[in-house]
């Protein structure tokens, strides 16, 4: 299979293409820092500078399409937001744009999205069919989705994965959370009653590679079975680390310290994978506990 990944050099990219090449297929990476991509990817993965020396994507049989800044990494201001859509958006343009110019256009495209998409919704399980919550997050994935879904042909099926806390030991939202964790300054964010959904780096790149190879297409919530709550999921990351956890930040300050964007913290997203698992895909790791023993230990 000839793959073509944007974002591959970040966090669920890295780990995909490990496991595409292990798999044999034919990797090349859209990056704008060739050098550092090819210490970091190796070899066996061809580099493409830039979008702009194709006119077609023929050559491909599936895109995976990843590429956006890091939503967490700066308060939101409107330029900040400006650049978070654009980063999303453009770039999901352009691989629409080729896929439509392709003769023999490629078989899929699996296109970014995040939980994000259903905004703040407290309590309320989440699926795929869920009406949203109209906030920024909810705004930015939507749009990000609806130019995916431009792609859709009876040659190309597009999948769009709306993808929660992805949880790695080598970066990611756990590799910030343990250093104050260790040192026993855990605890939870706000209430602490906010839903966290989660999902294994294994599990992320399994759901992914179940998509490429099943005759799926849609949402997809790329998030475990078993959501839980911020208060929860302190609990048990101290529980596995043996470190005590009875601090508590409160929500204010959260607030204080990130502006807007306090709601990637805060809110509340009980997303549950419902299309994915019905679909026959199984989780290796469902289970909190588990998982971060795994990660972990």
């Amino acid at each position: 299979m000839r793959v073509l990944i944007t974002g591959g050099t970040g966090l669920i990219g890295h780990h995909l293409i490990t496991r595409l090449v292990k798999e044999g297929a034919r990797i090349t990476v859209l990056t704008r820092f060739p050098e550092r991509a090819a210490t970091q990817l190796g070899s066996q993965v061809s580099l493409l500078p830039d979008l702009s020396l194709l006119n077609h994507l023929d050559d491909f049989d599936a895109v995976i399409n990843l590429a956006g800044e890091p939503i967490v990494n700066r308060r939101w201001t409107t330029s900040q937001k400006e650049h978070l859509c654009q980063s999303r958006w453009h770039m999901t343009e352009q691989l629409v744009a080729l896929i439509r110019a392709s003769h023999c256009p490629p078989e899929v495209l699996i296109s970014g999205s995040a939980i994000g998409y259903y905004g703040d919704k407290g309590e309320i399980p989440l699926t795929e069919d869920t009406p949203p919550h109209d906030e920024f997050t909810h705004r930015l994935c939507q749009q990000w989705e609806q130019i995916a879904l431009g792609a859709q042909t009876a040659r190309t099926r597009v999948c769009l994965l709306r993808t929660g806390v992805v949880l790695a030991n080598d970066g990611g939202a756990l590799k910030k959370m343990l250093p104050p964790f260790r040192y026993g300054l855990g605890g939870a964010l706000g209430n602490g009653h906010q839903y966290m959904a989660w999902i294994h780096i294994d599990d992320m790149v399994n759901g992914i590679i179940w998509l490429l190879n099943n005759p799926l297409h849609g949402p997809f919530n790329l998030v475990s079975p078993q959501p839980v709550t911020n208060t929860q999921f302190t609990r048990t990351l101290g529980n596995v680390l043996n470190r005590p956890t009875r601090l508590s930040v409160p929500g204010m300050m959260v607030r204080l310290l990130m502006g807007e964007a306090a709601v990637l913290l805060l809110g509340s997203q009980h997303a549950i994978p419902q299309r994915l698992e019905a679909s026959g895909f199984q989780f290796n790791w469902p289970e909190l506990h588990d998982a971060l023993q795994n990660l972990l230990t």
